[in-house]
């Protein structure tokens, strides 16, 4: 089984920074690709950030310069560093990992965590 959990949202002010972490378990897995979304209330979900399958970093223009996705292979985990927070980045974020795994190629999806930018 391949779990990702998710760590770090909360309540932060207009213009200030959070963190989220990504862990990805299960045994004897490959992570192909893995990164953020998000999904704000009404709306679908969308990309954040992404590393891809070829190791290259995806970013939304709406993020570009404001949010680094970072990562650390040994632990299998992604980052999310975001600065700058603006009321429109309220949303639920959900890490995704593309998976190779005993049981095969997988899509996983994190529960999600909520990030509220609001004064």
């Amino acid at each position: 089984q391949v779990q990702l959990v998710e760590s770090g949202g909360g309540l932060v002010q207009p213009g200030g920074s959070l963190r989220l972490s990504c862990a990805a378990s299960g045994s004897s897995i490959v992570i192909n690709a893995m990164g953020w979304y998000l999904q704000a209330p009404g709306k679908e979900r969308e990309l954040v950030a992404v590393f891809t399958s070829g190791g290259s970093t995806n970013y939304a223009d709406s993020v570009k310069g404001r949010f680094t996705i970072s990562r650390d292979n040994a632990k299998n985990t992604v980052y999310l560093q975001m600065n700058s927070l603006k009321p429109e980045d309220t949303a639920v974020y959900y890490c995704n990992a593309v998976v190779t795994a005993p049981m095969g190629y997988l899509e996983v999806w994190g529960q999600g965590t909520l990030v509220t930018v609001s004064s």
